[in-house]
């Protein structure tokens, strides 16, 4: 297993960079400098994602014939490590890291001419509608009815913790089209368009925002909404195969590059703020040993993301890597937000700086801004995408043989 990158590797490290420093502008970095989940301005995430485009680097996991660039592994791992370690906006994943590849897989042609263009080039918007009220981690118990009318299907029902869903066009969901003694036996996939009569996005405004301007999550309700017959992605009753492909993309991402900002946010917030004795709270020994602790385990992390990639370079198979990677990646993503809210002290409290339109003076430092916000969102991601409970039975029985 060799963990070091080759000179072509290198040079190509170099071409990311030179990307980022010419195309990620001051406004961009302005909104990224604030945002806690990723998520910026539609228009700013719309220019960026345009930029990368023309550079044919918007869709890295795409195959070449779909207008993917083509890339080994590493070379994914390394655009990955480079855009988080310049803080670049996201891609925002449900049209081009999530619903691309079901498309691609389980879609006719028809839609792959219709839906995949828009995607790679920024037009139409998409959104998951997976989780409902009554059915998250146990997703097999959804219940929003799509009856077959002919030739369309009539949809009732609601999708709940709905990212984005206010900005979305379209949405693909999972809906029940026949009970089943097995669940998962009756459910389908359908692509639905926001606009259509029907459709209602009511926000939720979580403890982490303190301002409707600041949203992230809705419920979207579904009144009688008629779908068309050729929206039906893959076979009637046969959405759960395509649900379990799209969980492939959504888990396993790399964690490390987005870990090492952060602790080095924790670094300089330590060396801002005062332990008990007057002195810098790095030089505290108890937050030292905690700081040194995190940047151990990230690092492990990170060797652990290099000897998946020397195996995918190698051919092999990862096997249960996805859900290693989510586990352990979404614990340390809460480790450090913690760090971070521990070093801040009682400027964790205030909200002001948060409050879109607010006229108050800011409290306390400029590092301090944010820093509850994340902490707060930080404690859905080890929920979201199959929580880590699941995610630790997948292991049990793909490593173990429990």
């Amino acid at each position: 297993m060799d963990l070091n990158f080759t000179a072509e590797e290198l040079a190509f490290r170099d071409e990311v960079r030179r990307f980022i420093a010419e195309n990620f502008d001051d406004e961009m970095r302005a909104a990224m400098a604030r945002t806690r989940t990723g998520y910026i301005a539609k228009h700013l995430h719309i220019r960026w994602q345009q930029r990368l485009n023309e550079k044919g680097w918007l869709a890295p996991n795409w195959p070449e014939e779909y207008g993917g660039p083509g890339w080994t592994p590493v070379q994914r791992y390394i655009y990955d490590q480079e855009m988080m370690a310049a803080g670049a906006p996201i891609v925002v994943p449900f049209g081009p890291r999530m619903l691309a590849p079901v498309i691609m897989k389980f879609g006719t042609e028809a839609q792959k001419k219709k839906y995949l263009p828009d995607i790679l080039a920024s037009r139409t918007w998409w959104c998951q509608g997976y989780s409902e009220p009554g059915a998250g981690s146990d997703l097999a118990s959804l219940q929003m009815k799509a009856e077959d009318k002919g030739d369309y299907f009539l949809c009732n029902g609601s999708k709940i913790w709905t990212s984005e869903a206010q900005h979305a066009d379209m949405i693909f969901c999972l809906v029940r089209t026949a009970q089943t003694k097995k669940p998962q036996e009756g459910i389908s996939f359908l692509l639905i368009d926001m606009k259509s009569p029907g459709v209602t996005v009511a926000p939720i405004v979580t403890i982490d925002e303190p301002s409707a301007g600041m949203q992230e999550v809705n419920q979207v309700f579904f009144d009688d909404v008629k779908v068309p017959k050729e929206n039906l992605v893959g076979e009637i009753n046969q959405g759960w195969t395509c649900a379990k492909y799209l969980l492939e993309f959504e888990r396993g991402n790399a964690y490390s590059g987005n870990l090492k900002r952060g602790l080095e946010r924790v670094r300089k917030i330590a060396r801002a703020e005062a332990a008990g004795g007057g002195a810098p709270l790095i030089e505290d020994p108890a937050f030292a040993a905690r700081l040194a602790q995190a940047e151990i385990e990230v690092m492990a992390l990170e060797m652990t993301e290099l000897r998946i990639l020397g195996q995918l370079r190698g051919g092999q198979n990862v096997g249960a890597a996805s859900s290693l990677l989510k586990t352990r990646g979404t614990e340390l993503q809460q480790m450090v937000t913690e760090l971070a809210a521990d070093a801040v002290g009682y400027y964790i409290a205030p909200y002001t700086p948060l409050i879109e339109g607010a006229n108050e003076p800011i409290i306390g430092p400029d590092y301090a801004d944010g820093v509850a916000a994340r902490y707060l969102n930080m404690r859905k991601v080890t929920i979201y995408a199959g929580s880590n409970e699941i995610q630790r039975n997948i292991m049990s029985k793909l490593i173990l043989g429990l």
